[in-house]
């Protein structure tokens, strides 16, 4: 039995984190004996990593530099003793890999989820740094590598495991037309999903500005904005100064996601930088195809012309163009959509996900 400490900054409904709960859910319980530490905070997701009985531990993490709550740390790990440690993200990692040396740990794993153009020089030399004692770095995308390994990293430290998303299943949830109703949106509407954190790497602004070009040309489009962020109050100031209230819709923070993407024709991702982006797997197990920006990340999901398309960044022209050709050819985009279904299902389920982490803590831990 192998005992595997996964420490992360918190369980908010995000990327990194929903990759972590389904990773900790899905490893054998009569191999792995699995525990997981938030640093800083819970969040939603603690709730399926406690109905799978998988022991949690919130940390408290308050400052940014916080001796207490690296004393907890490092407590924790001294008392549980874990064969292996997985860190996920910057500030677990940079606290949970140096905890983990100090423990005497021997067995240590990083997670670098995105090409992380926000860090300064001083966070790129802890990474660097602290590569030093890490025996494996697991990243989802080649472009992840790449960012860290020109920056010092050692690309042969990197093992790329893709993201992967649970099979869409039609939800018993509300119809089409309860969902227009309670968006005050008329039968006839045709809608756009937009699923992400509202922060600049998502870069939002361009999609409601893709919005206002659509109009012209497709008068009953919608673009549904699903998520919340400190930007929100930003970007809703703005899509009011260039009057489309009546076309972009901010939902915030839904539990229902799932249930609202098979109403919707397709989904819409303008991001400067990514990892791996969850929203375009579960659009593309929901049958939906994808138009996103042309980055490292994106370029390993949306196939062009097969499951959808990939735009230069900030080209809000070419947001609005292709989703006028899907919405004109409703046949062309059930057929994109039912490819990336296809690919998801043969590419990226989680239980890949899980036996190549499961394989890799094999391996290392012997």
């Amino acid at each position: 039995m192998i005992r595997v400490l996964q420490i992360i900054p918190s369980l908010d409904r995000c990327g990194a984190e929903k990759q972590l709960t389904l990773l900790a859910c899905g490893l054998p319980r009569d191999r792995f004996d699995v525990h997981v530490c938030a640093l800083t905070r819970g969040g939603p997701l603690e709730q399926p990593l406690r109905q799978a009985r998988i022991p949690l531990t919130v940390i408290g993490k308050s400052w940014k530099i916080d001796p207490l709550a690296y004393a907890r740390l490092k407590r924790l790990i001294a008392r549980l003793q874990p064969d292996l440690v997985h860190t996920w993200l910057f500030a677990a990692n940079a606290y949970g890999r140096w905890a983990a040396r100090q423990a005497g740990v021997e067995h240590l794993v990083a997670g670098e989820r995105c090409v992380d153009q926000w860090k300064h020089w001083h966070e790129l030399a802890i990474d660097k740094r602290l590569a030093r004692y890490t025996q494996r770095i697991v990243t989802n995308s080649s472009g992840v590598r790449d960012f860290y390994a020109a920056h010092g990293v050692p690309a042969d430290k990197f093992v790329i495991i893709p993201n992967g998303v649970e099979p869409w299943t039609a939800p018993a949830a509300k119809s089409r037309e309860e969902l227009l109703a309670e968006l005050g949106l008329p039968p006839e509407a045709r809608l756009i999903a937009a699923v992400n954190r509202l922060w600049p790497q998502k870069r939002v602004k361009d999609l409601i500005w893709a919005a206002d070009l659509l109009k012209i040309v497709i008068p009953n489009a919608h673009l549904l904005i699903i998520g919340d962020g400190p930007q929100r109050w930003r970007l809703e100031r703005y899509r009011d100064q260039c009057e489309i209230r009546d076309c972009v819709h901010f939902l915030g923070q839904r539990e229902d996601v799932s249930s609202l993407l098979p109403h919707c024709e397709c989904l819409w991702l303008g991001s400067g930088y990514e990892g791996q982006s969850n929203a375009i797997l579960e659009a593309m197990s929901a049958g939906l195809p994808v138009i996103a920006t042309d980055i490292p990340g994106n370029r390993d999901l949306v196939v062009p012309e097969q499951t959808g398309y990939l735009v230069p960044i900030g080209d809000r022209a070419a947001f609005a163009r292709w989703t006028n050709l899907l919405l004109s050819d409703r046949e062309r985009g059930a057929q994109l959509g039912a490819a990336g279904r296809r690919r998801v299902q043969m590419e990226f389920s989680i239980d890949k996900v899980v036996a190549r982490h499961a394989a890799l803590y094999d391996e290392l831990v012997g």
